[in-house]
């Protein structure tokens, strides 16, 4: 994979694909998560590992940084921006903002709306100790690797089948089917420079 991410044409090749919508039911609690990406030369995506803490129905778990909305929030992403600064002390100047993923449920009813940014990858990143135990900077050709290697491409496997492993951990789930949605999107773009023509713009 020699893919040199640029913030216009991510955001083409993003527009241009049709991404999961909110469910019918009304019964889903709505949060918002960020699916940041940096370096862009080398590209890396930003995740996190959920606190060691027992009873904590998220417990080790790796996922993407966002919560919940809360009522003050102006919007989906405004939610997932303030997130990013309450749990990792990243602030909205930092993040080229790309667009929406879509959205992704979890089997306890939570309506994940994704959105998708290049982080500047400038500064140290604070996260937050009480819901986070470290961050994972994993790198998309790791990603993508396991993802053609596992015959991920062009199919959804079931929530126990779908699993991206990385060092110590290993990636399912709901994080699991959001970077399968995310690479699939971006594959036929792989081989290759995103938007050739515009490599070198921001």
């Amino acid at each position: 994979m020699g893919m040199i991410v640029n913030t216009l044409c991510l955001r083409t090749i993003m527009d241009a694909a049709a991404h999961p919508g909110p469910p019918e039911d009304g019964r889903y609690q709505s949060t918002s998560v960020f699916l940041l990406v940096f370096d862009k030369i080398n590209p890396h995506v930003l995740a996190i590992q959920k606190a060691d803490t027992e009873g904590y129905p998220w417990r080790n778990q790796v996922a993407l940084p966002g919560g919940h909305i809360d009522p003050e929030d102006v919007s989906a992403m405004d939610a997932g921006f303030r997130e990013l600064k309450e749990e990792l002390d990243i602030s909205r100047d930092q993040v080229d903002y790309v667009g929406s993923l879509g959205h992704f449920q979890t089997i306890n009813h939570k309506d994940i709306q994704v959105f998708v940014g290049l982080w500047d990858g400038n500064g140290i990143i604070r996260h937050n100790t009480h819901e986070i135990s470290r961050t994972l900077k994993i790198p998309l050709k790791t990603l993508v690797n396991i993802h053609t290697a596992q015959g991920y491409h062009g199919q959804m496997p079931d929530v126990f089948t779908l699993l991206y492993p990385y060092q110590d951990v290993t990636i399912w789930g709901v994080t699991a089917k959001i970077l399968h949605h995310f690479i699939e999107v971006i594959y036929p773009h792989l081989s290759g420079v995103i938007c050739r023509s515009a490599a070198h713009s921001d």
